[in-house]
């Protein structure tokens, strides 16, 4: 059974860290490119950050709000990937997705085919 396990969301002040973490199990770690998105209420989710796969030489991407402040990371041994989140704003408050599309590069969001279930992020003002 494929499954993708999110973890490490919860309630900061702005300014604070947060470090998301996406436990995967039933594929071939090596052969997914990994992603993590986001959405907030009454807005479209959105790509964040991604980590090609280890053919890819961990190529990793970064949407322009986060670059400089998030960090995104793959432990192949463990089979995860972690989202490092530092200096949060109010608007980096969603409920934060990690997903793996079966390919080297990362992709566009529907090309994912494993999604987690959503860990949440509350940043306070």
């Amino acid at each position: 059974e494929v499954q993708l396990v999110e973890s490490g969301g919860g309630l900061v002040q702005a300014g604070g860290s947060l470090r998301l973490s996406c436990a995967a199990s039933g594929f071939t770690f090596d052969d997914y490119a990994i992603g993590w998105f986001r959405q907030a209420p009454g807005k479209e989710r959105e790509g964040v950050s991604c980590i090609s796969s280890g053919g890819g030489g961990g190529l990793t991407y970064y949407e322009d709000s986060v670059k400089g402040r998030f960090t995104i990371s793959s432990d192949n041994a463990k089979n995860t990937v972690y989202l490092q989140m530092n200096s949060l704003r109010p608007e980096d408050t969603a409920v934060y997705y990690c997903a793996a599309v079966r390919s080297v590069y990362c992709s566009t969001i529907p090309l994912y085919s494993y999604w987690g279930q959503g860990t949440q992020v509350t940043v306070s003002s």
